[in-house]
């Protein structure tokens, strides 16, 4: 891959990232755009195009660290507090993130063949992007009853973990889907935000040995170099789109989100009635 695509996918996949918009759908659109514009030049397969993918989440993986440092560590604490036998707040509240991660786990890997081939399908991506748009749209109405990690209960882990699944299917968002079902069990806005990404953590390190595997077996060291570039690129692309994300939450609504994803279903429906897409 060129090192114009590289840039392009690496910024694409940062901002969006943490966005609920999905990073997943943007980066198949992003090939798409590049290859009707003449600018991607690649032969690689499908199976190494989504280990570049998730490489470039990996890069994204750091800045959610960095930023959400403090809660890391209390989740660290809390695991050495389990260990020791000592339940407290920070050991139920790991509790939580690990109730909420299980799900994704078991379901992604049953249903990777449909990632890498039935998913990457733009009018899926257009339908889904709407359908869920509207669904955040809806969530967002809900009051806000729940402000801190603390709150939370194992049900509303679940709840969000059994939704995180559907975000297998490109255009549904995980992060969107995660700040869908977290509106949607009273979490505030910040707070519904936070725990989808502080469950991409355990998501994203999980994508990352698959598709480390994937990078060894495809044998081929430009694919490498081009996703430690990339992923340098989306750590620091990420880390200002979640800062910027966890500042507008503070006093605004997830509506610009909602009108984007109607928007650009609605576009890319046009293009594909229109024989362009």
């Amino acid at each position: 891959m060129d090192i114009i695509s590289t840039v392009f996918l690496a910024l694409v996949q940062g901002i969006t990232e943490f966005l609920p918009i999905s990073s997943s759908a943007h980066l198949i659109l992003g090939r798409w755009l590049l290859g009707l514009l003449g600018v991607a030049s690649t032969t690689m397969t499908p199976a190494e195009e989504l280990a570049l993918d998730i490489a470039l989440h990996v890069g994204s993986l750091g800045a959610v660290i960095v930023y959400f440092r403090r809660d890391v560590v209390m989740l660290f604490m809390g695991l050495i507090d389990g260990i020791t036998g000592r339940m407290g707040p920070r050991f139920r509240t790991l509790l939580v993130v690990i109730a909420a991660s299980l799900p994704i786990v078991l379901v992604a890997f049953l249903a990777k063949d449909l990632v890498t081939e039935a998913g990457r399908n733009i009018t899926i991506i257009a339908w889904t992007t709407m359908v869920f748009g509207v669904l955040l749209w809806l969530a967002d109405r809900r009051p806000e009853q729940k402000g801190t990690l603390e709150t939370l209960s194992l049900r509303d882990a679940m709840v969000v973990g059994l939704a995180q699944c559907i975000a297998i299917i490109p255009g549904v968002s995980r992060s969107g889907i995660c700040m869908t079902a977290g509106r949607f069990v009273g979490m505030d806005r910040p707070l519904s935000a936070r725990l989808a990404m502080l469950l991409s953590i355990p998501t994203i390190l999980g994508a990352g040995v698959l598709a480390g595997y994937d990078l060894y077996r495809a044998g081929n060291a430009q694919v490498t170099s081009d996703a430690l570039f990339g992923g340098v690129l989306a750590f620091f692309a990420a880390l200002a789109s979640i800062a910027l994300l966890m500042k507008w939450l503070q006093r605004q609504s997830y509506t610009p989100f909602v009108i984007y994803r109607v928007v650009l279903g609605l576009l890319l429906l046009g293009l594909i009635y229109a024989g362009i897409a």
